[in-house]
């Protein structure tokens, strides 16, 4: 059990956050894990992810998925949902977007192993996944599937 002192530095779990103007404005957060002597996976999983194109200004959607082991950080995940949300005014393209992501999530956490899946909705009809993660699959921890079929369109 966690002594509430551990919780005490956190700026938005339990209060009025308003969505952050950009991914450069929002504030991740991290708690101490408390099973950080055990590998296992946490997995986020975003389906309704949106940005903007950089060039038109379109909104462009995709399903996210998030899996990482982590070491002695947990990312907090109100934080975590204000940073995702906060996508939705910022024009980039879905790479940047993805990686972007990522990067910032390994650079709070500091976890054993992270991956992210961005799974993006058809813009001028192909279709653009995006895949990252920061080495091999740790062994001894089930990594599930992302369980995301690959776009098929009509065909």
């Amino acid at each position: 059990m966690s002594d509430q002192n551990t919780y005490a530095g956190l700026t938005q779990l339990g209060q009025k956050a308003d969505l952050p103007a950009s991914p450069e404005q929002a504030v991740l957060e991290r708690v101490p894990n408390p099973q950080a002597d055990v590998d296992y996976c946490v997995r986020f999983t975003a389906p309704e992810f949106t940005s903007l194109c950089p060039m038109t200004g379109q909104p462009d959607f995709a399903h996210l998925m998030i899996d990482y082991v982590p070491d002695r950080w947990l990312v907090e995940s109100k934080s975590l949902k204000l940073f995702l949300g906060s996508f939705r005014n910022h024009g980039a393209f879905h790479e940047d977007c993805t990686v972007m992501i990522a990067r910032r999530l390994v650079e709070l956490l500091e976890p054993r192993w992270l991956r992210i899946g961005g799974y993006w909705y058809p813009r001028g009809g192909i279709p653009i996944d995006v895949f990252y993660q920061t080495g091999a699959q740790p062994e001894g921890v089930w990594i599930p599937d992302q369980g995301v079929p690959p776009y098929r369109g009509r065909g």
